[in-house]
């Protein structure tokens, strides 16, 4: 048994039980609804400015459509991947089936990474639900490509990191609820972080996620911001490593 083994286990269980199925739902429902909403502001906006060269030079497609739209998917993906995490670890403590999952000739890391890849699979399968929104936008506009790509760079990698925190606490609980609180309520802290802090340039202000998706979002990719997100995930992931490792030697 393999990390890509194990990744595909949880998938096929994800969609195979009504979780799967109502996040995919929620998640085409939420996000076409988004796209609709946002189309229909910037054509509106567009409309009124028509007549005003200045004002209508300043509405951009970034900043005015796709900013909006992934910075409103962002706050859904936020909800949403509690919800894909939380029986990952926890199903297996409940059923007592974690035992023999660590007793087989797999190693922790095999298994903490199988199981993160299969939840992160289930993320592009959400993410690939609304590739139809560039498509369509392309036939009438001329979206950046910067933008688009940010965008999309911006939503896998706050996933890559929530995933990561929703896996440590399924690994703390056998409650699969209370891993989907924990989880939901340390995603929020860390998004919140960024109102509280007075200044922008502040501890709070670069411990938020919100800080580091912003430049994401208008498409300006920064070593900063992507080191973060890959060093929130790793750190995460190392945890959760730790946490199955005490279930070995307990």
């Amino acid at each position: 048994m393999s990390a890509l083994t194990i990744a595909w286990r949880e998938v096929r269980a994800l969609f195979a039980t009504p979780i799967g199925w109502l996040v995919l739902c929620g998640w085409l429902l939420l996000s076409g609804l988004f796209w609709v909403s946002m189309v229909e502001g910037y054509v509106m906006q567009s409309r009124d400015l028509v007549y005003n060269p200045y004002g209508a030079s300043q509405l951009t497609i970034t900043d005015h459509l796709l900013g909006p739209f992934f910075g409103n998917c962002a706050v859904v993906l936020l909800m949403l991947t509690p919800a894909l995490s939380m029986r990952l670890v926890s199903e297996e403590i409940k059923q007592r089936t974690l035992e023999l999952l660590l007793t087989s000739p797999v190693s922790t890391w095999d298994i903490v990474i199988g199981k993160y890849l299969g939840a992160m699979c289930a993320v592009f399968i959400l993410l690939l639900g609304t590739v139809h929104a560039p498509i369509m936008l392309a036939q009438w506009a001329d979206p950046d490509p910067g933008a688009l790509a940010g965008g999309y760079a911006g939503l896998v990698l706050l996933s890559a990191a929530t995933i990561a925190i929703g896996l440590l606490a399924s690994a703390l609980t056998a409650n699969q609820v209370v891993a989907l609180v924990l989880s939901f309520a340390a995603s929020l802290s860390m998004l919140a972080l960024s109102w509280l802090a007075e200044d922008p340039d502040g501890a709070l202000a670069q411990v938020s996620l919100v800080t580091h998706l912003a430049d994401l979002f208008r498409g300006a990719v920064r070593l900063s911001d992507v080191t973060y997100f890959v060093a929130l995930t790793a750190f995460a992931l190392f945890a959760t490593h730790q946490r199955l490792e005490s279930h070995r030697w307990s």
